[in-house]
């Protein structure tokens, strides 16, 4: 593999050597996407939680509140700059610094800053969909900034998010927006053919219950973590119709574990053009589990 011709626009990420700056930057994503949860109405599937990918890094849309009067505002995070702004439909900002330090200490600071700007929330301060539970307050074991793989990790969720939109594009029956999901730490678009989920259990979460409310199928891109310490593209059909992990699909493979097909990063980036890869990979997966689930798909697709 000659790694010297690979672009510059698809960086390496390796998750062991950013493991502790992605579980930290995770938390702090997690905090401000509960803002967003506590604050907002719930949508379908959760949609109202997201952060959305900018030039920049990542995004709130506006969030409702009250101080003198109805008011709105948002949170982004600035990975060029290194910075996190809060900005208010009144020309009220407030901003702190991206850079090595505690969850609790970033925690605190934020909550202050939302204050001083007359936002008032409650956050719940435990993480979710993340291995280690230590209340945000509490976390000071998570503490780690590395500039230089977030700068990595902005570009990549740029081109993620400019190929998953036209993958997107190709659909006109319900689709997500192409969003960053905080708890899962990824970046997806769903499709969905309008059907309820029939196998949905009766005891599941309410995660899952929202999330998969509907048959549909997903894809996205993480950057790993302990169970799949690798960068990778993912695709996944629910509910998961039989011979699913049989069918073929481009340059993926099917991971037992993860119940996934995964096209990993880095075979991706060593692609002729990783953005047709990246494309057949969401192509093929979709075709292969609407065709086993039995989608309408000539009502579902845009014709060319």
């Amino acid at each position: 593999m000659r790694w010297n011709l690979i672009s510059p626009e698809w960086p390496s990420l390796p998750f062991r050597e950013w493991e502790s700056t992605c579980d930290t930057l995770h938390m702090w994503t997690e905090i401000v996407g509960k803002t967003r949860l506590t604050l907002t109405p719930l949508e379908n599937h959760f949609w109202n939680v997201t952060l959305h990918v900018t030039p920049r890094g990542l995004q709130t849309p506006p969030i409702p509140f009250r101080h003198a009067g109805p008011e709105t505002f948002e949170v982004e995070f600035d990975f060029l700059a290194h910075k996190l702004a809060v900005r208010t439909s009144e020309f009220r900002e407030w901003s702190t610094g991206l850079y090595p330090r505690s969850v609790a200490d970033f925690y605190a600071e934020y909550m202050a800053g939302l204050r001083g700007l007359g936002i008032e929330v409650n956050l719940h301060r435990t993480p979710d969909e993340f291995d280690d539970k230590t209340p945000f307050d509490k976390d000071q074991h998570h503490a780690s900034y590395d500039a230089g793989h977030v700068e990595s990790f902005r570009r990549i969720l740029i081109n993620a998010d400019r190929i998953f939109r036209q993958f997107r594009s190709r659909f006109i029956g319900k689709c997500s927006p192409v969003h960053f999901f905080w708890g899962s730490f990824d970046l997806a678009v769903s499709r969905f053919n309008g059907r309820r989920n029939a196998s949905l259990p009766a005891d599941a979460d309410p995660l899952t219950r929202e999330g998969h409310s509907h048959e549909v199928i997903s894809c996205g891109f993480w950057p790993g973590d302990r169970r799949f310490p690798d960068p990778a593209f993912y695709a996944y059909t629910v509910p998961e119709p039989a011979g699913l992990d049989r069918e073929p699909s481009t340059a993926a493979f099917w991971n037992q574990q993860l119940g996934e097909f995964i096209l990993k990063y880095d075979d991706a980036r060593a692609a002729a053009s990783p953005e047709q890869a990246i494309l057949d990979f969401c192509q093929s997966t979709y075709e292969a589990g609407a065709k086993l689930a039995g989608w309408d798909r000539a009502a579902l697709e845009r014709q060319p």
